[in-house]
């Protein structure tokens, strides 16, 4: 089960991925600078965010099981 922050800021995350590698890094217009985020700091933020999520679910991410080697008595 997803918590519902972790699920409304992933597609925000993944849209703001696409739209820096679609647009220009740096944009200047009517003497005001407007620079976006690097890719790479977009992406890192999203590993983290998704990492978080992961952390917050029952177990971390591990699993308990009993190993019964073949022929052995129960």
């Amino acid at each position: 089960m997803a918590d519902d922050s972790t699920t409304s800021t992933q597609p925000n995350l993944d849209d703001a991925i696409a739209s820096n590698a679609a647009g220009p890094a740096k944009v200047t217009a009517d003497g005001i600078i407007v620079e976006q985020h690097r890719p790479s700091e977009v992406i890192a933020a999203d590993k983290y965010a998704l990492a978080k999520a992961a952390m917050k679910q029952r177990g971390f991410g591990l699993r308990r099981a009993r190993i019964v080697p073949p022929g052995a008595a129960n």
